[in-house]
């Protein structure tokens, strides 16, 4: 019971952690006169990082290696699966071309290469991490000079310029947040699959990761509900795309990562890889650049036949 306390209270405050660090770095930003268009691909995109990467070098450091990549691969799965899965079967969403010509490409390759690091000697490498962060510099810079009419502003009331004690009172707490949430979410993971004889990948997999994804389903299903419109497809593709490259790249540069239980390699990844790639004939067909309710309802058949089969 006291495990199952520590992982809710960690994932409420890495949320609100991240809530409160994306405060500060876009009221940072804006003060720094930052173009708002580098704010939404950088600042942005690794402040909504943030919990996935603090609790995956955590779980690295502690180590717990496969909470580290259960977390990210699982999240990815979620995101795609779950977060999507739920979006469209609530509203149907019209998919922009950048979708084909970047965002999708570029996730593939990330999920392919990472597929290559990790498969054949069951380890991510400093070497490989600097080569996954370097990768994620030259997408970014590509977004810049080439997308720039492909980036939506997901987040405009999130625009506010705040005097400097509240962006540095937000920062310091965000910060804290954090920290607190993934040593309180790591401790309580663990104690979970001690408790029930689990790994840790199977924690990481499963309660962790859909832990993680939480902000983007409540931010999905709040837009649906209020007629907006909803987190967009390539949102959710960044999304997976920093997890891959930025969580992973700078969680095995700090620290090499070692697969200890095979699953993940088995089984784990090629979910990821098959959902990820699943997602693309989804939008073409039957009607172009769209995903509706019959696609959700394939996204979450997927995700909660995936999720049975490893608790298994």
């Amino acid at each position: 019971m006291q495990d199952l306390l520590f992982v809710l209270l960690g994932l409420a405050l890495l949320i609100m952690g991240g809530n409160w660090l994306l405060k500060a770095a876009v009221a940072l930003s804006l003060r720094l006169n930052i173009p708002k268009i580098v704010i939404g691909m950088t600042v942005v995109s690794f402040a909504t990082s943030a919990p996935e990467l603090i609790v995956s070098i955590k779980a690295a450091l502690d180590g717990f290696p496969d909470l580290a990549l259960g977390n990210v691969v699982g999240s990815n799965i979620a995101n795609l699966g779950l977060v999507l899965g739920i979006t469209v079967i609530l509203g149907h969403m019209d998919v922009r071309k950048s979708f084909y010509t970047t965002d999708w490409p570029v996730m593939a390759v990330a999920s392919l290469l990472f597929f290559g690091f990790i498969f054949f000697d069951g380890q991510l490498q400093r070497y490989e991490g600097m080569v996954m962060v370097v990768l994620l510099f030259l997408f970014l810079v590509y977004l810049l000079r080439f997308q720039k009419t492909a980036v939506v502003d997901e987040l405009p009331e999130d625009d506010v310029p705040l005097p400097l004690y509240k962006t540095v009172l937000y920062l310091g707490i965000g910060g804290a947040a954090l920290w607190g949430g993934s040593e309180l979410l790591i401790e309580g993971a663990v104690g979970l699959a001690t408790y029930y004889g689990v790994s840790e990948r199977v924690i990481a997999i499963t309660v962790v990761s859909i832990g993680t994804s939480i902000p983007e389903l409540a931010a999905s299903v709040i837009a649906v509900i209020k007629k907006e419109k909803a987190i967009s497809l390539g949102n959710l593709i960044g999304s997976n795309i920093f997890n891959l490259l930025a969580v992973l790249g700078i969680t095995s540069i700090i620290t090499p990562i070692s697969v200890v239980d095979d699953g993940l390699l088995y089984y784990d990844v090629f979910w990821m890889l098959g959902i990820s790639f699943l997602i693309l004939p989804l939008v073409f067909l039957p009607r172009g650049l769209r995903l509706g309710w019959r696609d959700g309802l394939v996204l979450l058949a997927v995700y909660v036949v995936f999720v049975y089969f490893t608790i298994q």
